[in-house]
């Protein structure tokens, strides 16, 4: 590839949703060619080329690098930028094109799924630097650094972000997955031993789920937004039967930090030292156990495109 910094780089990620993806991805094209885009577009293939090719696109001088896909393929994406020998990475531009499953970080702009729009959108390239969240921990050969732009879940949050996904995977019905997710709730509310640390705060015991966000975590950090440089925390511990309904239509309400199973933090750096036996993920990307997690935040360290 050639510098191209007036061209788009766009990646296509086929495996984020059902079959209507693909053709869904024939329509963009040809609605972008329509405008006369200038881009270059490559397909994914397979779990982890999508980091691998942002990270392409940011060392061959693409200023524009386009995600057509969900949450994961976006955080496949801010790894590529942010692990690449790219000069001024808060000077590359993020475009988001959502398709397939999970577009929560997209919803959070009012990034339509209206492909055309969302087209428009980039077209118009009206930027705001926005803030990217760090994990760093040690998986036993090498210290890590994995970057996330909507938030860490840590139990019971990241059992859901997994159950339905895996549901619109395979069945492609949204209510299905969400009540599948709702059952998990009901029947999953495993709580585990957890040590975090918060600003100078120690909170010790046994937790339902933890989230920690930069923008507004699936609901469950309602106030986050990921342009002022902090984390918001969410320790929600297991509430009883008629608690968890309560909780459920805060959680659609936005409210649910008015839940009184619920501690909110606000803070610059978390760090993770237990959560035994507990799934993570970060923005739907599942990771694998490895205690302690340093989590922290960069302040305005990549460029979004968003909707005027």
């Amino acid at each position: 590839m050639n510098e191209e910094p007036e061209k788009w780089g766009v990646i296509y990620n086929p495996k984020a949703g059902t079959r209507k993806v693909k053709k869904r991805w024939k329509k963009i094209k040809e609605y972008m060619d329509s405008k006369h885009v200038s881009y270059d577009y490559i397909q994914s293939e397979g779990f982890g080329s999508v980091e691998r090719l942002a990270g392409i696109f940011a060392n061959n001088g693409y200023r524009t690098i386009v995600v057509v896909g969900g949450d994961g393929a976006l955080n496949d994406a801010i790894n590529g930028i942010m692990h690449s020998h790219a000069q001024a990475k808060e000077e590359i531009a993020l475009g988001i094109i959502p398709n397939g499953i999970g577009n929560d970080f997209a919803r959070f702009w009012g990034i339509t799924s209206e492909y055309k729009e969302a087209v428009d959108c980039i077209r118009n390239n009206r930027r705001k630097k926005i803030d990217v969240g760090t994990c760093c921990y040690y998986d036993g050969w090498k210290h890590v650094t994995r970057y996330f732009l909507n938030a860490i879940n840590i139990g019971l949050g990241a059992r859901i972000v997994k159950i339905t996904d895996q549901c619109k995977r395979f069945w492609g019905v949204k209510p299905l997955s969400y009540f599948m997710a709702f059952l998990s709730i009901i029947f999953e509310r495993n709580q585990h031993r957890m040590h975090l640390r918060v600003n100078d705060d120690h909170i010790r015991g046994r937790f339902m789920t933890v989230c920690i966000g930069s923008a507004w975590g699936y609901g469950q950090v309602p106030n986050a937004v990921p342009y002022n440089g902090w984390l918001d925390v969410s320790v929600i511990c297991r509430p009883k039967l008629p608690q968890l309904f309560s909780g459920l239509w805060l959680l659609m309400t936005g409210r649910i930090l008015n839940h009184k199973m619920v501690m909110p933090y606000r803070t610059r750096r978390v760090k993770v030292l237990r959560a035994r036996n507990a799934s993570v993920d970060l923005d739907g990307r599942l990771l694998e156990r490895h205690f302690p997690l340093d989590i922290g935040i960069l302040h305005e360290a990549i460029t979004l495109i968003i909707p005027k």
